[in-house]
């Protein structure tokens, strides 16, 4: 099918990626061609080992470490975080984790200007955007803004061997929800469309051969392909409904960001898919049903995904609040948000059931 549209705008910003086994390797040649001599390398306390070994990588361009990199991105961290970067005199940034430490990168970015190298251990898609979210007394913002937005990503399937099954499910689905929302996206693209189609593909394809073979290099290669070209479509267009029900969950029940993406995702798309089953056509293709919704919970189902909100200790009596604030800020989607029948599609979630669309 074609994705031509009469009148339509395409952000693309300037970004080198850089795919292969091992590239993470090629650090120091990366940071020579981008003229830094002093990288501070960031990760969680979790990866703190990993800034060892790639301090090793940028060899003499190392400057330091900074390896408190927090999730949600407290303000406070990322302050302490450039005062490091300024003491250390660091010109550039390497950042190597998932959303946190990536969070941080671009934080630290906001603040100082300085730019960034990306190398993801998750398929989370934040390298790929100009967005930041960042914590302050218990409020969580969010913004975008160029300045944040990495320019040159590494992709190392290599260092994704290693995620855990079950992180490398959620994180996928969390991924594809980017992809999936940008298929029906009020300011989507041909472009977008584009990448949305071969995202949700590549993961398709790769996941069940990840689960089979967890450590199969060329199958983590192209889980990673899936990030990149789902991140990118994030960075591109608005989301909508499943975004939204996402952050409802997660910031007003402290549910867990991927498992609650993977969770919600199928039946946001049902929901959708009654308005507008032209746009979600290839998703629907992808999955083998004519509700995008049914055949991705098929497909969640089958890869072990978490299905079902109570799993993640969430309770029934908190559905009604819930629904209600999923409600209650007028945001666009492709169908209109009926209190009613969100209270339904949170339902099925909560319980694991078929999408209800």
């Amino acid at each position: 099918m074609s994705f031509f549209r009469e009148q339509f705008t395409a952000r693309s910003a300037a970004v080198r990626v850089r795919f292969g086994a091992g590239v993470r390797k090629c650090l120091a040649e990366e940071l020579e061609t981008l003229g830094a001599r002093r990288a501070l390398i960031l990760t969680t306390p979790q990866q703190a080992d990993l800034a060892d070994a790639f301090a090793e990588y940028c060899g003499a361009r190392a400057a330091g470490a900074y390896t408190n990199a927090t999730m949600h991105t407290p303000v406070d961290v990322s302050d302490e975080a450039a005062s490091r970067a300024a003491e250390l005199g660091a010109d550039m940034l390497v950042s190597v984790g998932g959303g946190s430490t990536i969070g941080l990168g671009k934080a630290i970015a906001l603040r100082t200007g300085l730019p960034q190298v990306v190398v993801p251990t998750t398929y989370a898609g934040s390298e790929a955007t100009p967005i930041l979210g960042q914590t302050e007394n218990g409020m969580k913002t969010t913004q975008t803004n160029a300045k944040v937005q990495p320019g040159t990503i590494l992709y190392d399937a290599e260092l994704v061997t290693t995620l855990p099954v079950e992180m490398t499910v959620t994180s996928a689905l969390n991924a594809m929800a980017h992809a999936a929302e940008g298929l029906y996206a009020r300011d989507r693209s041909p472009l977008s469309s584009l990448m949305a189609v071969e995202g949700l593909r590549a993961f398709r394809d790769s996941l069940p051969n990840v689960l089979a073979a967890p450590t199969d290099v060329a199958s983590r290669g192209e889980t990673l392909y899936g990030a990149w070209l789902c991140g990118t479509v994030l960075g591109q267009v608005g989301m909508a409904l499943h975004h939204k029900l996402c952050h409802t969950l997660g910031g007003s029940f402290n549910l867990p960001h991927a498992e609650t993406h993977a969770i919600i995702l199928p039946h946001a798309l049902a929901y959708n898919a009654a308005a507008v089953p032209e746009l979600l056509a290839p998703a629907a293709e992808l999955f083998g049903d004519d509700n995008p919704g049914r055949g991705l919970y098929r497909f969640a189902r089958e890869i072990g995904a978490p299905l079902a909100l109570r799993d993640l200790g969430m309770s029934e009596a908190d559905l009604d609040k819930a629904a209600e604030l999923a409600v209650a800020n007028a945001y666009w989607n492709p169908r209109p948000i009926e209190r009613d029948a969100i209270r339904a599609l949170l339902q099925a979630a909560w319980s694991g059931d078929m999408p209800a669309f």
